[in-house]
């Protein structure tokens, strides 16, 4: 498949007013997105996962390494290029806030294709298009963002995204502020797009069974690092990385049937991304640590197809986890009570209240 975003090596550092320090938000980060393909960027709060997206998009300067869209080179081209103008765009995590109160919907929309200066014909069409594309009725493009649930704001700001016919998209945290109901409709919006258009996506979030429902692929960040990516099915159901594991044995899965059993336990707190230890950061907190893990950062290893892991220990990790489905469970059983593939409704509830022989 091609690749639509290459990043390799990216590096960013936040430099701390009055101090010599920094704060090492991003460090060595390196993945791909193919063509119409989700990459699910999840981790904890603080790991890193926003500044790379916002890396992407141009809102933050790295301060070394390579981002690729197309075989342009993002960091040194963006603003000679007109041929990236609009390829790229941002859903952003609070849709209320992403809004401007005072702007009708409809302007809202179009406001992107006014800065690329599309003519203004073209721009209603693209408009209507947009909101058809989202399921909302043409009369809301008359109203104000305060006249609008938040699932319908977020349909707005995914909207004013896809107006430009963009051909990546980064969503941050982008159902983080919404109900089931809607999470669950954002989702299959954003499943039928990508099925329509082939937009390519990078899922930034914290809600791994989110994460599991949308993305193709899954990469795990932890104290601005990709510790382990590979498929998704294979990174939830076997995980190579201690990280990867004690993330997963945190998810609560919305059916008393689909349980994630490990062994491995995270203890201690996160080293300060301002004084990282030398070594493997996680080792102060990991049960399979040893004094190599203490002394040495251990680099990308392949483990399966298109599966790579950053630890000495990984074999030790995954005879530690059962072989479970519980994952592909939950996807398999989500599809059979919603009658296919996409999402259509409700499917935590449904999945809580389905009757089991």
């Amino acid at each position: 498949m091609t690749s639509v975003l290459n990043v390799q090596n990216l590096v960013k550092h936040f430099p701390i007013v009055g101090s010599r320090n920094v704060v090492q938000a991003i460090n060595d980060v390196s993945f791909s997105i193919a063509e119409g393909e989700t990459l699910g960027l999840v981790g904890e709060s603080g790991s890193g996962k926003t500044t790379v997206g916002r890396s992407i998009v141009g809102l933050t300067q790295p301060t070394s390494g390579r981002i690729q869209f197309k075989g342009h080179d993002l960091i040194g081209q963006r603003r000679r290029s007109s041929d990236l103008l609009g390829k790229i765009q941002l859903v952003f995590q609070e849709p209320a806030e992403s809004l401007d109160p005072r702007m009708r919907v409809g302007r809202t929309i179009e406001e992107p294709l006014v800065a690329l200066r599309v003519e203004s014909s073209e721009r209603r069409k693209r408009v209507h298009g947009a909101i058809k594309l989202v399921r909302l009725d043409p009369e809301i493009l008359e109203a104000y963002p305060s006249d609008l649930s938040a699932g319908q704001q977020q349909r707005i700001g995914i909207a004013r995204a896809m107006v430009t016919q963009p051909e990546l998209v980064v969503l941050d945290e982008p159902t983080s502020a919404l109900d089931p109901t809607a999470r669950a409709e954002i989702m299959d919006l954003l499943r039928q797009i990508q099925a329509e258009r082939g937009t390519s996506y990078l899922f930034i979030s914290h809600d791994l069974s989110t994460v599991r429902f949308i993305s193709h692929r899954v990469a795990v960040m932890y104290l601005g690092m990709i510790v382990e990516q590979g498929d998704a099915a294979t990174v939830f159901n076997k995980p190579r990385h201690p990280y990867s594991s004690g993330l997963l044995s945190s998810v609560l899965l919305p059916h008393p049937h689909l349980k994630m059993e490990t062994k491995v336990s995270l203890k201690g707190e996160i080293p300060s991304p301002i004084n990282l230890p030398k070594g493997c950061f996680l080792a102060s907190r990991c049960p399979f640590a040893t004094d190599r893990c203490r002394a040495e950062m251990p680099r990308a290893e392949t483990v399966g197809a298109g599966h790579q892991v950053h630890c000495f220990r990984h074999e030790e990790v995954a005879s530690a986890i059962p072989d479970s489905e519980v994952f592909t469970a939950f996807m398999v059983e989500a599809e059979r009570i919603l009658g296919g593939p996409a999402i259509k409704t409700r499917p935590h509830i449904q999945l809580l209240n389905e009757e089991r022989p």
